[in-house]
């Protein structure tokens, strides 16, 4: 896999960007009007998604960027349940809602392979080998 330096760079969090778009797109719309409750729900967890891919990674440790992209993946899951209660409340179409879970599914999946892959890695990030390097030999725990 490629070293990635940015978390921009990230294919799991464009995606997850484009998501929050089209979300906030959808809460635009006349028929979400009035049902405020929703609307900072869904608003909230699709930010979500973007915002936890994006913090873990700049924690610069695997253990820790794993721990925030379950955070993301939970938000996720999150906004699937909330499109459902979308549709029910005949705020969107069936192949509006379709769309919208294709996305969200395949952001769910690469946020699993990422996670068993970091979880396999044996490179623990950034600052385990910023403070070996400070610390001398042995020492790779974060202070």
């Amino acid at each position: 896999m490629a070293t990635i330096n940015r978390f921009e760079d990230l294919e799991i969090w464009q995606l997850a960007r484009e998501q929050a778009k089209d979300i906030f797109v959808l809460l635009s719309r006349a028929t979400f009007a009035k049902d405020f409750k929703l609307k900072d729900q869904m608003n909230a967890s699709s930010g979500s998604v973007m915002d936890n891919i994006a913090e873990g990674f700049e924690r610069s440790a695997n253990g820790e960027f794993t721990y925030f992209l379950g955070v993301s993946k939970g938000s996720n899951g999150e906004l699937k349940s909330q499109l459902y209660r979308s549709f029910d409340r005949n705020y969107l179409t069936q192949d509006e809602l379709d769309l919208m879970f294709k996305r969200n599914t395949l952001i769910g999946n690469m946020t699993n392979n990422l996670m068993n892959y970091l979880g396999e890695s044996p490179i623990k990030g950034q600052r385990y080998r910023h403070n070996k390097k400070n610390n001398g030999p042995g020492k790779d725990k974060p202070r």
